[in-house]
């Protein structure tokens, strides 16, 4: 029996879906031992429950584990020495998820190079992957916690039963601190996209010294003390 090429692409699609989903059930955690916060996040008019426990400015960032459009896994580890702003979403193919990627992977184009701007979501790698190429997203590092979970529980995003990660931005210095965070109100909503980019440059040490840049520096800590 011959098989076509677009057959032979269907059945590794679904074997790889098998597989993902085979081992989305073997979270290293019990799904209601986990701390839960209910009152902090809306979707419409109602709260839903988050699970996880929550970070909080000026804390070390908790580690975690997601993966690439390869399925490669990623750490938090791997940006060391980065200044990071970790833009999260619930599903990359809503308008509010697409918006929000979108306009962060251009801005990541006007950064200096040592911020990186991550988007994490418990979209398929496959998803992603697709939406990256049709949007022409390049600029950011698009990661999946469709795996493990790991990202969500440990940062305390993951909504009960939903499965989704609810709608946040986090930022991270380059020590692995916490210096900024918003956890949207309603997982409709916009994050404040201006507040969270004048943080992440702030945050980011200067790359270019020189007088002008030493005194703009001064200016900012004093007006922040």
């Amino acid at each position: 029996m011959k098989f076509s090429t677009s057959n032979i692409n269907l059945y590794a699609f679904l074997i790889a879906t098998f597989t993902l989903t085979f081992n989305c059930q073997a979270y290293s955690f019990d799904l209601d031992k986990l701390k839960q916060s209910n009152n902090l996040v809306k979707a419409g008019d109602k709260y839903v429950t988050l699970l996880g426990e929550q970070v909080n400015v000026g804390e070390q960032a908790p580690q975690f584990k997601v993966v690439d459009k390869n399925f490669a896994p990623v750490t938090l580890k791997d940006f060391q020495g980065q200044t990071l702003l970790i833009s999260v979403v619930p599903s990359l193919d809503t308008g509010v998820c697409s918006i929000q990627t979108k306009r962060f992977n251009e801005e990541a184009a006007k950064l200096p190079t040592n911020i990186t701007v991550l988007t994490i979501s418990n979209d398929l790698p496959f998803a992603q992957k697709r939406f990256c190429d049709v949007e022409k997203v390049d600029n950011i590092k698009v990661l999946s916690d469709s795996v493990w979970r790991d990202f969500g529980v440990n940062y305390g995003l993951l909504i009960k039963d939903m499965g989704l990660l609810t709608r946040a931005i986090f930022i991270i210095n380059d020590q692995g601190k916490v210096v900024y965070k918003e956890l949207v109100a309603n997982i409709s909503q916009h994050p404040n996209y201006d507040k969270a980019l004048a943080k992440v440059k702030y945050t980011a040490p200067v790359m270019v010294v020189d007088g002008a840049a030493i005194k703009e520096l001064a200016v900012k800590k004093t007006k922040n003390n």
